[in-house]
């Protein structure tokens, strides 16, 4: 079997992935941007138990799959899902002394997510998820091509 594409091309998809987060929120480091996306992970991964948090981690590129699962203990039960603003303010609250992540920070980084994966996979994880999942995950947009593939 040949080696998957995410991980050949790891390095190529987590600048793309970074950047298109650097775009949409105005941060102009990668410390920064990279502190925003691990805090919108980790607000995500907080609401799910291991084996769907695992689930979602296999539709991921390389690097943000990574990110996902690093440093993750799933002993608590998975929080509820939450308003945009409250779980935007834990992703905030992630190392809070070099922390400078946007409102957008979730959008954003959903932005660049459905920017970098398979769409009918991701779609299909989603739904397999709690309720909340999904709308997480959400991007308001009126222009689908917003959304397409930058690298796949």
């Amino acid at each position: 079997m040949p080696m998957p594409w995410t991980y050949r091309h790891a390095s190529r998809e987590w600048r793309a992935f970074l950047d298109d987060v650097k775009d949409a929120t105005g941060l102009t480091s990668d410390n920064m941007a990279y502190t925003a996306v691990d805090g919108v992970l980790q607000a995500f991964r907080a609401r799910l138990t291991a084996e769907e948090g695992l689930r979602f981690a296999s539709v991921l590129p390389a690097v943000p799959r990574a990110i996902f699962v690093a440093g993750w203990v799933p002993h608590d039960p998975p929080l509820p899902f939450d308003t945009r603003e409250a779980m935007t303010a834990e992703a905030k609250a992630v190392r809070p002394n070099h922390n400078l992540t946007p409102d957008n920070a979730i959008e954003a980084t959903a932005r660049a997510l459905w920017r970098s994966v398979n769409h009918a996979d991701l779609t299909r994880v989603l739904e397999s998820l709690p309720e909340g999942a999904a709308a997480f995950w959400s991007v308001d947009t009126t222009d689908p091509s917003d959304l397409s593939n930058r690298i796949i």
